[in-house]
């Protein structure tokens, strides 16, 4: 007798339950927590190029890796994975990206530069200044900053017995839109 009255006050409550506004059955006047995220419309390469420029360099990485997924390994997400892991100190993965990069399109003077750069940081002067004049006559000369970076190299390979210039060596990176990413030389 007991046990068929508990059966019933539940039968009762469940019935209660579903006529009222916050029931079983979802009303349109309550607050729920929303669904699966869906497919974002945000470029990773914008959010990516936001925060190499906050020097957020793991979190722009993850955003590019994201756009490369999105939007395939081009050009772009080439050079932008090549120089955020050149922020991050990884020359070698740095360089095989830019690298590759260069490879897909050999008319783009950021990947060439920014692989110039990856270079001068290894310690490969005479490369990177060819890599550099190879930017700069891709640019047509338009980049003061590869123009800079090519005079630089060039004044390193003619001195390479001399440190004098190691103090005074800014090498900047150049991504495609506006903006650069300035790298300090670890010579």
């Amino acid at each position: 007798m007991i046990r068929r009255q508990r059966s019933l006050a539940v039968l009762a409550l469940v019935t209660f339950a579903a006529c009222s506004s916050g029931g079983i059955g979802r009303s349109d006047d309550t607050v729920y927590a929303p669904g699966i995220a869906g497919r974002s419309n945000l470029d990773g390469l914008i959010v990516g190029h936001r925060l190499m420029a906050s020097a957020e360099y793991e979190l722009a990485l993850q955003a590019y890796n994201r756009a490369a997924v999105q939007q395939g390994l081009n050009v772009d997400t080439l050079s932008a994975i090549g120089s955020a892991n050149l922020k991050l100190g990884r020359l070698g993965q740095a360089e095989r990206w830019l690298r590759r990069a260069t490879e897909e399109d050999e008319e783009f003077p950021a990947a060439w530069n920014n692989l110039g750069v990856v270079l001068m940081e290894r310690g490969k002067t005479a490369e990177a200044s060819e890599v550099f004049r190879r930017a700069y006559a891709t640019d047509s000369g338009n980049s003061d900053e590869i123009r800079d970076n090519l005079r630089l190299a060039l004044a390193k390979l003619a001195n390479q017995d001399d440190n004098v210039l190691e103090e005074d060596s800014n090498f900047n990176l150049v991504r495609r839109g506006a903006g650069d990413f300035v790298l300090l030389s670890a010579l």
